[in-house]
């Protein structure tokens, strides 16, 4: 039966919620293909935890256990999930778009001659044609081009696998079913010591400053909120809201926040149930970070900015003068 399998990213048992995102799109994948959702797993002490990948839609997955895999290094890692995929011959292999999955989907693509999408945020199961020929049930994989300018759909038709790294938080999470099980199924990674090139010393890891991805509420600042005086209201405004403050890349190139606030496509996904832009223009790269967002408030001095676009109420005005309006009305609702 035909797999769409998922690459497994964890850390110290923790599986990454990319990972978790991505069953959940490989279900949806799989069910218009009458496929089955799999997963592969390099690590070490994983199989207590491996079985709850059933809960998202994974029927089963193929388990690497090798101590030596425990941290994650380029060669090893791909080599044994290259063998893997030659075994189960998926039709479909996705992989997070993160700093593992962008090291290792190149890797693996060259290894198996195949194509590979990169940063993808949408897929689909449709038709291509060509000239020649029209294929059916192909993997439609969309994603910016062009440096954002534009929204590409790329297809590999003759390709097996078909495979991409996918941005994470695009994808839907669904909620578990505690009842659902994945068979673990431990295979032999066939890797040599002469596999392993370098050897993890020490790992350092640094705690993210803000989850952009778990909050409700964010109140994000562009360009035209970056005065000091207009990053107080922004501030002040998602203090008394209950929310968090995010930025678009202008902020964070003037290295007035983190790259943790950072909302776009070079930024974090996020699917907020209330997204505030003040003074955002709401270029593509932006609004392919947020425009998931349930609903979408911008304040912006320029009737014509493409933030307006999307938004599902628009406040055109001068942020400094609209934003303390909201928190008096809304202490006055309170």
């Amino acid at each position: 039966m035909k797999q769409v399998m998922v690459f497994v990213e964890q850390t110290d048992g923790q599986v990454a919620e990319v990972s978790l995102e991505l069953i959940c799109e490989a279900r949806r994948l799989a069910q218009q293909l009458g496929a089955v959702v799999t997963a592969v797993a390099p690590g070490s002490k994983l199989k207590e935890v491996l079985p709850s990948l059933g809960n998202y839609g994974c029927k089963t997955v193929y388990y690497l256990e090798d101590q030596r895999l425990s941290h994650f290094t380029s060669h090893p890692y791909a080599k044994s999930v290259v063998g893997v995929i030659r075994k189960h011959q998926p039709a479909i292999v996705l992989f997070g778009a993160t700093i593992i999955g962008r090291d290792m989907a190149p890797r693996i693509a060259s290894a198996l001659k195949c194509g590979l999408t990169a940063d993808c945020t949408e897929l689909h199961i449709g038709e291509h044609k060509t000239r020649q020929q029209v294929y059916h049930n192909t993997l439609l994989q969309v994603r910016p081009a062009f440096g954002g300018n534009i929204m590409a759909t790329i297809v590999s038709p003759d390709s097996v696998p078909s495979m991409a790294t996918v941005r994470p938080g695009v994808m839907k999470l669904d909620a578990p079913d505690a009842n659902l099980k994945a068979e673990v199924v431990i295979e032999q990674c066939g890797l040599s010591q002469d596999d392993f090139m370098t050897e993890v010393i020490e790992v350092v890891r640094r705690e993210k400053s803000i989850n952009l991805g778990a909050a409700h509420i964010i109140v994000a600042a562009g360009a035209g909120a970056a005065a000091p005086a207009s990053l107080a209201l922004v501030r002040k405004l998602a203090e008394t809201i209950g929310g968090v403050v995010a930025v678009s890349r202008p902020l964070v190139d003037a290295r007035l926040f983190s790259h943790d606030h950072q909302v776009g496509q070079t930024g974090t996904t996020v699917h907020p149930n209330l997204y505030i832009a003040c003074g955002i223009s709401g270029q593509i790269q932006h609004r392919a970070g947020m425009a998931g967002s349930k609903r979408i408030v911008a304040i912006n001095s320029d009737p014509n900015a493409p933030i307006f676009r999307i938004a599902h109420y628009g406040i055109v005005g001068d942020l400094n003068e609209v934003i303390p309006k909201m928190i008096n009305a809304y202490k006055g609702k309170a």
